[in-house]
């Protein structure tokens, strides 16, 4: 099954033979349980296709008759993030392969254009980066006032650079666990940010930047994040900042 964009509609064809050709054509940029591969149509337009796994027999019966797939909860996602005015690569497809059961889906998007990812906070002190935190802080909680919660808010999910400007741009990726509701909770907002990686620098600017964008109290906020903070990272003392978070320390990467 394809569902296609309305904009897109004309290259229905093309994107229908992606399934087929996927593990021949394009570039990977990621493979693990999943795959993603960067594809150019004969159209000149740069596609971000990711192909998630083929789940266990019993998700392939949840996703066949009573669940959408990941697929298509990730493109359902990307446009009511269109319709909130939060960014996003924009959405193109979502193709489901079933036999009758689903074996594979694929979330297509346009390329983003951003090639930068939080990531970069592992390595660097705050200086420098107060401007993106700052822009990054008030996204966050834009987000969440619209009553947005991303679930797997990690480093390489927030995509960023700066263009000739010098204007800040942001998309955040792989939504399709992403919860709306009608609120979300102080303490939720702030668990929201548990698994970005950083030292103690970046989350206490994080957290002050937060704290003035909501109008909230900053030893609260900084409270707050830091606990969801370490107790996700199981950071017990400032050697276990530094064991994760210290590159020149040579340890295993997360």
């Amino acid at each position: 099954m394809l569902v296609i964009a309305d904009t897109y509609a004309s290259l229905r064809e093309e994107i229908s033979a992606i399934p087929s050709l996927f593990d021949t054509t394009g570039e990977v940029i990621y493979r693990a349980r999943n795959e993603i591969r960067v594809i150019r149509l004969a159209n000149g337009l740069t596609l971000n296709v990711k192909r998630f796994h083929k789940p266990a027999f019993p998700n392939q019966i949840i996703y066949t008759f009573f669940r959408p797939s990941k697929a298509a909860r990730a493109y359902r996602n990307a446009l009511r993030f269109a319709q909130l005015n939060l960014p996003t690569p924009e959405p193109v497809a979502y193709i489901e392969c079933k036999t009758p059961l689903l074996q594979e889906s694929y979330l297509i998007t346009l390329q983003s254009p951003l090639s930068r990812t939080f990531y970069e906070f592992r390595y660097h002190p705050v200086e420098g980066y107060e401007d993106i935190i700052r822009q990054f802080a008030l996204l966050m909680a834009d987000m969440h006032q619209k009553g947005v919660y991303h679930q797997d808010l990690s480093p390489g999910n927030i995509l960023f650079d700066k263009d000739a400007e010098d204007t800040i741009r942001f998309a955040l990726v792989d939504i399709n666990r992403v919860r709306f509701a009608e609120e979300i909770s102080m303490k939720d907002a702030c668990r929201n940010f548990c698994r970005l990686w950083g030292k103690m620098d970046f989350i206490e600017r994080l957290s002050m930047e937060y704290a003035q964008a909501r109008g909230w109290s900053y030893p609260e906020t900084l409270h707050w994040i830091t606990t969801y903070w370490k107790q996700f990272w199981h950071i017990q003392s400032q050697a276990d900042i530094d064991r994760i978070f210290d590159p020149s320390l040579q340890r295993e990467s997360f």
